[in-house]
This record gives C-alpha cells, sequence and structure tokens, in this order.
C-alpha cells in the first residue's frame, strides 16, 4: 500500500510525465557515474600541449583505463603536479620507469636511440638538454609538445604513478577541434 502523499504524486503525475521523469532520473544517475567513475571532462589552460590541445579546450580524460591497459609512450596523461597536488597538469608520457633517457640541443634519446616524434613540430622544438638518467620505478618522464614554453619532468622531474589520474581522450570543444587526443 502506498504512503497518501506518493498515492497523491501518483495521481498528480501523468503516465507519460512519470516515464519522462524516470528517464530524466536515470539519465542523471548514469552522468553521474561516467563522470565520477569513467570520464571526466577537463579544460586545458595554458599552451605548453600545442599544436595537440589548446589553451582552453574542453576534453575527456578517462580515469579507468590504468586498470585495463599499461600507461605507454605517446600517451598524454593528466596528473596532479608534484610540487602542489591540488594542481593538475597534462604532458606526454616520454620515457617509462627504468629507461634510460637524455636530451641533447631539444633531441630525445631513450634507450640510447634517438625518438622521433611526430606530435612535435620544428617550430615548438627547443634546444635545451639534459643530462642522462634512469626513469625510477613507478615515475614516468612528461613533457609537454610545446617544448619551447613547457614546464615538465625536465624542470620537476619524473612523475610519480600515483599522481597521475587520467589519460586524455576525446576533445569535445570548440567544434574545430573535436576528436580523439593523439
Amino acid at each position: 500500500m502506498l504512503h497518501p502523499r506518493l498515492r497523491f504524486l501518483r495521481r498528480l503525475l501523468h503516465p507519460g510525465l512519470r516515464v519522462w521523469a524516470r528517464d530524466i532520473g536515470i539519465s542523471v544517475i548514469a552522468s553521474f557515474v561516467m563522470v565520477t567513475v569513467l570520464y571526466q571532462p577537463v579544460r586545458v589552460e595554458g599552451t605548453s600541449m600545442q599544436p595537440e590541445l589548446r589553451d582552453q579546450d574542453r576534453l575527456f580524460i578517462d580515469k579507468l583505463f590504468f586498470h585495463f591497459e599499461k600507461i605507454s609512450r605517446g600517451d598524454v596523461v593528466v596528473f596532479h603536479y608534484p610540487r602542489d597536488p591540488e594542481k593538475s597538469y597534462i604532458k606526454r608520457v616520454i620515457a617509462l620507469p627504468g629507461d634510460s633517457i637524455f636530451i641533447d640541443q631539444g633531441r630525445v634519446w631513450i634507450d640510447g636511440e634517438p625518438t622521433e616524434e611526430p606530435w612535435v613540430p620544428r617550430r615548438y622544438r627547443d634546444t635545451r638538454s639534459m643530462p642522462e638518467m634512469i626513469v625510477p620505478a613507478g615515475q614516468y618522464f612528461v613533457m609537454g609538445d610545446h617544448r619551447s614554453i613547457s614546464s615538465d619532468s625536465r624542470d620537476f622531474g619524473p612523475v610519480d604513478r600515483d599522481l597521475i589520474y587520467g589519460k586524455a581522450t576525446f576533445i569535445y570543444w570548440p567544434a574545430d577541434n573535436v576528436g580523439v587526443v593523439h
């Protein structure tokens, strides 16, 4: 038996409105689950990931991918800035735990081999060098695609795996940049 208030609401709502309200409720719950568990919308602030990601681009990050696949070289990840965990950064993974990395006049070498980085246009390259280092276990060396202005692992060191919380997957705004993050 329904409570008297619920009977009143049931009579008040037309059957079509009940279906509509149910569908809206299910949509809200599904959206909440998607945003809190699977995907999260974020806004890019800054130009260190140009040309792939521009200032004020809106994109979705996949927060669940870590449980099903490894972080790979070339992945664009979102992480808490090691020097201030209240801030988030977005950068590209360049070297994995255990990799030897050094940079000579802007050219990145991994395990003694020069790397190809098609995501870094010539005009965004720089001439910075960095002595050889081994990326510690559980950490990742990350860099921005706009090398001449990026604050990245060359400045703050490799990023601990525990600080990485998402992988950039899809740009949804602005319309002229919609698509999968490469």
